[in-house]
């Protein structure tokens, strides 16, 4: 009898080692995808990364994941220029306090800078796609932040890869930067027809809920992607987020 319990004991404990975790639930997958082509020099790199990691720990921000059903949010940070120039700088990462945003902004600022090229912004978005696959979490909602300061002009156009996150039920919303100071010969790359917002707005965003903020410049940076963390992450339950100060 004792010999048949073990046995069985044996084989319980031998499934259990076998069968797979279930993944840690979030309210959110977010993927920052920040623009790094040519037309954005040194200086607006910097305060790009700045207000990145400045934001992801913001207390706007940190009170919009505290707000959230699960309290927490998976966030995957990467930067793109050209076709074929995509990169994970800061890889998924759960957030659900201060220290977790801290150690995420750290790695954002420490990063060496990955491409100078083109802007190939469905290129982009098709990379932050299959990035969701190896999230190692669940979710409701899956989110994809493009900024940029151009339109497409290399790669896929940038419709075909929106309307496919659509398709997935994923959102893209935009932070368009107007760049008064572009890399000498791309003045018509950085201010399109109709200005970068109405671009971002008719070619990159789409979704549920998707939205595009325009900003002049690069020194309202930080600001300007805490308030759009902020309403990306109160989005989901629907609630109207404080303005960012």
């Amino acid at each position: 009898m004792e010999k048949r319990l073990l046995a069985v004991t044996i084989v319980v404990l031998a499934i259990l080692a076998v069968r797979p975790a279930s993944a840690e639930t979030v309210d959110l997958q977010l993927v920052l995808a920040a623009d790094v082509s040519i037309s954005v020099d040194n200086e607006e790199f910097r305060l790009q990364r700045e207000g990145y990691a400045a934001a992801i720990a913001h207390p706007l921000v940190l009170d919009a994941i505290r707000k959230g059903r699960h309290r927490a949010i998976a966030v995957c940070f990467v930067e793109w220029a050209g076709a074929s120039a995509q990169r994970v700088v800061v890889d998924w990462t759960v957030i659900r306090d201060e220290a977790a945003a801290r150690t995420f902004a750290e790695g954002v600022r420490a990063a060496p800078r990955s491409f100078i090229g083109a802007t190939a912004i469905g290129a982009a978005i098709d990379f932050a796609m299959t990035q969701f696959a190896r999230s190692g979490v669940e979710s409701d909602h899956r989110i994809i932040d493009v900024s940029g300061d151009g339109d497409n002009n290399n790669g896929r156009p940038v419709e075909l890869a929106r309307d496919d996150a659509i398709k997935a039920k994923v959102t893209i919303n935009g932070l368009a930067i107007v760049n008064e100071h572009p890399a000498r010969g791309f003045l018509g790359h950085v201010q399109p027809v109709g200005g970068i917002g109405e671009y971002y707005r008719t070619r990159v965003i789409g979704g549920d809920r998707s939205f595009v903020l325009v900003i002049d410049g690069f020194e309202g940076f930080a600001k300007a992607v805490t308030q759009k963390l902020a309403q990306e992450i109160a989005s989901v339950d629907g609630v109207q987020p404080v303005a960012a100060r």
